[in-house]
């Protein structure tokens, strides 16, 4: 399977001809929808899912039951622990809530995705799943959360590989601070920029 990172938390995969692409969002490249089968969305959030971007493209969208994406139609609902198949990939929806950002702060619906039994792409959580996972894709900053936080959950998650997501809020010198710690503190971990692939 082939990994496409775009910014943020945008990634496409690639596989036996199929393309889906997961989370592409207001700050991702337009380009990572070209010839896209599916496109996978983990939450509503704007850096997740560019609503006017995906309107009218005649791709088939995929995102959690409950999500409030005006504007998007023909959006079909997923469910936590739901298994279907997508672009021929077999695909596990796991997690369930958006990462809590401070006391009293409404939360949303978030689902994780593990793709082809190798790929898990949490969106904004840091959820476990029960399942193995082979490839990580870790978020590097959110005001939802702590680098100490990222390395525990990514630890946990125990992956042979790891990428970087969710990274667009930081300058060059708090990425680079953020993908030292990652290097130094996760088995596997490689930093992907836009458009690099793995």
């Amino acid at each position: 399977m082939l990994i496409i990172k775009y910014t943020h938390s945008c990634v496409r995969l690639e596989h036996d001809g199929g393309v889906l692409v997961i989370d592409p969002g207001v700050w991702s490249e337009p380009e990572a929808l070209a010839g896209a089968d599916a496109v996978l969305v983990t939450h509503e959030h704007a850096d997740h899912v560019d609503v006017p971007g995906l309107a009218g493209l005649g791709v088939p969208v995929y995102a959690p039951e409950g999500a409030h994406l005006p504007g998007l139609d023909q959006v079909t609902p997923i469910r936590v622990g739901q298994r279907f198949d997508v672009a021929g990939f077999p695909v596990t929806a796991v997690g369930g809530r958006h990462a809590l950002i401070h006391d009293g702060q409404p939360d949303c619906v978030n689902l994780g995705y593990l793709v082809g039994g190798d790929v898990y792409h949490p969106g904004d959580s840091l959820h476990v799943p029960d399942e193995p996972v082979r490839t990580l894709l870790i978020p590097g900053h959110g005001s939802w959360m702590r680098l100490g936080e990222a390395i525990e959950f990514a630890r946990a998650v125990g992956a042979r590989r790891a990428y970087t997501i969710h990274d667009a809020q930081v300058n060059e010198r708090g990425l680079a601070s953020i993908t030292g710690w990652f290097a130094e503190t996760v088995p596997g971990y490689r930093h992907l920029a836009p458009g690099e692939t793995a």
